[in-house]
């Protein structure tokens, strides 16, 4: 049997006794994960990152923070810098935290920037801050791994500082690993394929969500494609999840068969179509959180979108790291019912 347990910041690398194993049915989420996410403004940023600064100690919360190589060249072509990207998840973070607290975070760590060699971590480094709170999950193969968990603006920045340009959450909190708390599409188009067709396919698959009661949510990917999430009230196992998103997909590639594939295997998907991606609501994938600074150039943000904006059209490089808060602080956070408790959709309806 899978298990996992959140470990208590201050309880350093090791564990012991003092591990708080969490009951696999409901969960709650920690006062201190509420905590640190009050708005910061541009300017602020700016005062806790400088730009002039290369290496430098800064205090959050009572937390000191090292960060380092901030003049760095993340994306050389357009002179933006780590800390550029540091000052862009500092101002963002009152939007972004709720979306990742209690879920294990996996690395995708970018050390020589957006157009660098990446690498996948999912264990927290040792030495670590003994703040950082970790997600112990129980794999299949018996080994334990210790994710860190981003609960705040401290912690948040050391990720960033790791060199994390995107950040990747599990779909369920760390107290049940199990039972996600959404099930998502990801609207990927095949090589060639415009992105208007992938407009074109969102807005069929919202249609058919909303036929279903199903509420829905659109992101860019930050990449090629758009992310469609729903809320739904946790209970329906990863696997129950992941079988629905599986027959939904392949009823709309029936359904549409010169626009959707829902075919999983690169070399047989058809040219010109766009792919309805079920898999990745299997158990331990990932997808870049809403929010996230993507490695692509332009330095794109995956953004939320409303429903008339999907259908007027737009551009992925629209949302960049250099606009998206101020947009973000106009139009406030659109995915909110994403991290609420009413409204999500009781999945059983449809199993």
């Amino acid at each position: 049997m899978t298990v996992a347990r959140i470990r208590p910041a201050g309880l350093g690398s090791g564990r012991g006794a003092s591990e708080r194993r969490f009951p696999m049915r409901r969960g709650s989420i920690s006062p201190r994960s509420r905590s640190a996410q009050k708005q910061i403004s541009r300017r602020s940023a700016q005062a806790l990152v400088p730009p002039n600064a290369s290496e430098l100690q800064v205090q959050v919360g009572g937390r000191t923070v090292q960060l380092t190589n901030l003049q760095k060249l993340f994306w050389p072509e357009l002179g933006i810098t780590k800390g550029d990207l540091l000052r862009y998840y500092a101002e963002i973070s009152e939007y972004l935290l709720p979306h990742l607290v209690e879920r294990a975070m996996v690395m995708k760590r970018y050390p020589n920037g957006a157009s660098g060699e990446f690498f996948f971590q999912k264990r927290a480094p040792v030495p670590r801050p003994e703040w950082i709170e970790i997600c112990s999950i129980e794999h299949a193969s018996a080994s334990i791994i210790d994710f860190p968990i981003i609960r705040d603006l401290p912690s948040l920045l050391w990720v960033v500082n790791l060199g994390c340009i995107d950040l990747n959450p599990w779909y369920a909190r760390c107290d049940d690993v199990h039972r996600p708390d959404y099930l998502h599409f990801d609207l990927d188009p095949v090589e060639g394929t415009e992105f208007g067709r992938v407009r074109e396919t969102a807005l069929l698959v919202h249609e058919a969500l909303e036929r279903l009661k199903m509420p829905n949510f659109a992101k860019t990917t930050g990449s090629r494609g758009i992310h469609i999430y729903v809320p739904i009230s946790r209970g329906p196992t990863q696997k129950q999840v992941w079988t629905f998103a599986k027959e939904f997909a392949l009823n709309m590639a029936r359904l549409h068969p010169q626009l959707i594939t829902a075919e999983y295997r690169v070399a047989k998907r058809p040219k010109g179509r766009v792919l309805v991606d079920y898999n990745q609501n299997a158990w331990g994938r990932t997808l870049a959180s809403v929010y996230s600074a993507r490695p692509k150039p332009q330095a794109p943000v995956s953004t939320p979108v409303t429903w008339p904006e999907v259908s007027r059209g737009f551009r992925i490089e629209d949302f960049r790291l250099d606009n998206v808060p101020a947009r973000v602080g106009k139009l406030g956070d659109l995915w909110k019912p994403l991290v609420k408790q009413q409204g999500r959709f009781q999945l059983e309806k449809v199993l």
